[in-house]
């Protein structure tokens, strides 16, 4: 017990390099950019306080996405998704699949549910011992199941999903504006050095790596955020891009598209003025989503989960849930005709 209690320890230590990494080159990058450059480098007053304004605007929303997308814990399952004590008790005694997956699709009638696994079977985490929501995946570097799991970043030491997705994709932009900004103003001043047309001092060593790095980093992030741009606007997960979800008529890459307005909207909310503001506003409450299915799951309950309460995301940590008759009904309303989504009893 005490050797796998500190192998774990061990690993939890070691999973937050990436990150401190990350955290000494911007520090450097801080100080390269205000001190050598700005203050010891650049002579007209003009140029510094412009430079310098705009560089730490960019660097508080880099540095405050960052932030949220690193502590933001993921979401998890409801104690709706996980089996009665009964049913639990029925399941582990039980030794036939077939058997446990009859116990699984009687609890399941009673859920929100639209995908199964490539068999077709419920799927079932039985590591957490829960039901998984649409989407929903097991991080094995979390322990957990996330709900909404695009994939875990060493970068963040965290699992990005449905809490954090957004911050996630903030945290790429705002670093491709940082790099991109730094990048820029620093060049005249890189061939300067570069040519010695500036005079051999110590900024001409940070001023000349800075430029190399930023513009090192902005290359690699580019790619990075373009592709997640794309899944965004298909409405896809890194998970789904590679392994299309399955619904019991099959396999669909596009199931969880609603078109690409409506696509951003579900990850960045319906008010386009919060939608740079690393604040969480995703629509819905990440264990349901709207679907493009042509027809309803008749084995599936058509009642959602309880909608008025908050989602409890760890740590004590809470977020507000937007109930789906109201956050996915705003998505639904003419995209198509017929879209599989459970709806709020009027009785």
């Amino acid at each position: 017990m005490a050797p796998s209690h500190l192998l774990k320890c061990c690993q939890k230590v070691l999973a937050w390099i990436p990150v401190v990494f990350i955290v000494l080159v911007v520090c450097w990058s801080y100080y390269a950019y205000v001190v050598e450059l700005c203050i010891f480098t650049i002579q007209s007053t003009g140029e510094k306080a412009v430079y310098l304004v705009i560089f730490h605007l960019s660097f508080i929303m880099f540095v405050w996405s960052y932030w949220k997308a690193i502590f933001s814990h993921p979401a998890t399952p409801s104690a709706e998704f996980f089996l009665p004590k009964s049913d639990k008790e029925q399941y582990e005694r039980e030794e036939r699949p077939e058997a446990q997956q009859v116990i699984l699709k009687r609890v399941a009638r009673e859920l929100p549910l639209y995908t199964r696994t490539a068999t077709g079977a419920i799927r079932y985490c039985d590591r957490c011992q829960l039901i998984k929501p649409d989407r929903c995946h097991h991080c094995s570097a979390c322990d957990m199941c996330v709900l909404k799991m695009d994939h875990h970043c060493p970068w963040v030491n965290n699992c990005v999903g449905f809490s954090n997705y957004k911050f996630f994709l903030l945290f790429l932009l705002y670093s491709m504006i940082y790099c991109s900004f730094v990048a820029a103003t620093v060049a005249q001043y890189f061939i300067k050095f570069w040519t010695n047309g500036l005079p051999d001092t110590q900024a001409k060593f940070h001023v000349l790596f800075l430029f190399f790095v930023a513009a090192m980093f902005f290359i690699s992030i580019l790619s990075l955020y373009s592709y997640h741009c794309w899944l965004v606007g298909r409405n896809r997960s890194t998970i789904e891009a590679f392994r299309a979800p399955v619904f019991r008529n099959g396999p669909d890459k596009n199931g969880f598209s609603l078109g690409v307005s409506k696509n951003l909207k579900e990850v960045f909310g319906d008010e386009k003025k919060y939608w740079l503001l690393p604040i969480f506003t995703s629509l819905g409450d990440g264990c349901t989503f709207p679907t493009r299915l042509v027809n309803l799951d008749p084995e599936q309950a058509t009642t959602p989960l309880p909608a008025d309460s908050t989602k409890n995301i760890g740590d004590g940590q809470t977020f507000p849930t937007r109930p789906l008759s109201e956050s996915q009904n705003r998505l639904l309303s003419g995209a198509w005709g017929h879209v599989a989504v459970p709806v709020e009893s009027d009785s």
